[in-house]
């Protein structure tokens, strides 16, 4: 699985470096892609006078927030995306979470934050049902699907469930654990996490990430993509990967670009970590 941060697919050139990649990856596996859209909903927020807020790289979601939210992952950021895969011969499906209600998700009306406060982020959802049926019978028919961080919500009290942004490290990190996959790709604007001078770490396990978080060097965004890879180590998944997708081009490997390996935690053996 690879998931694009949305700074990668914002620019006509990008979507198709990217999708130059996509295709010679689709070439020998199948693929599934999720994408985010961070700095296009904060533009289209801009536009409409809607001031952002996040808490720790969760944006708090009122109703009119998740309109714009929906105009950009539903509509620019997936359709343009889409159409550049298209354009270079990936037999790409737009999707979100809402189709079929894949991706049903839990409000996160009581967010805890690190710092013991309790915060409700509204509209925001945090999948706890995924079913993969149909992205499985997509991929297993040759198609890549993309998908747009949107999920629907699980129980409504009203019996009309919301549809509810849906951070997208959480989104594919809860799909790669649902698929099975056994490793996971996150593509972002830096090179990979980095410690508090700045350098990127090579390697980390679920207690550096502990660690980075109560630490304080994790911050914002990355304290969400941390939390996200840690509940996807615990589900199954065998390996995530967090790289420069900068550096994402036809005949590219992820392994080269540079990034941080995410591992479970190093086993003590005979006094030895393992």
């Amino acid at each position: 699985m690879l998931k694009l941060g949305g700074e990668l697919i914002e620019e006509a050139d990008d979507r198709h470096r990217i999708a130059r990649f996509v295709r010679d990856v689709r070439a020998t596996r199948g693929l599934v892609v999720v994408h985010g859209g961070g700095r296009a909903i904060d533009a289209e927020l801009a536009r409409r006078q809607i001031a952002p807020r996040k808490v720790e790289g969760l944006r708090v979601t009122d109703a009119a927030t998740l309109d714009a939210v929906v105009s950009v992952l539903a509509g620019s950021a997936n359709t343009d995306l889409v159409a550049a895969l298209v354009g270079e011969g990936v037999p790409a499906v737009g999707l979100t979470g809402v189709d079929a209600g894949f991706s049903r998700a839990a409000r996160s009306d009581r967010h805890q934050a690190s710092d013991g406060t309790t915060v409700d982020l509204g509209l925001v959802g945090d999948p706890d049902d995924v079913d993969p049926d149909l992205v499985e019978l997509l991929v297993k028919n040759g198609y890549v699907p993309v998908i747009a961080s949107l999920g629907i919500e699980n129980r409504a009290s009203s019996g009309r469930p919301h549809v509810l942004n849906v951070n997208a490290d959480v989104m594919a990190c809860r799909m790669a654990a649902a698929l099975g996959d056994a490793d996971l790709v996150i593509a972002g604007g830096t090179a990979g996490v980095l410690d508090d001078k700045g350098r990127s770490i090579g390697e980390l396990d679920i207690d550096g990430i502990d660690a980075l978080i109560a630490g304080g060097t994790a911050t914002a965004g990355m304290v969400a993509k941390l939390s996200a890879c840690r509940a996807a180590l615990e589900a199954g998944v065998a390996s995530v990967r967090i790289i420069d997708g900068r550096r994402l081009d036809a005949g590219e490997a992820t392994d080269r670009a540079p990034g941080t390996q995410i591992i479970g935690r190093k086993v003590q053996l005979e006094g030895k970590a393992q």
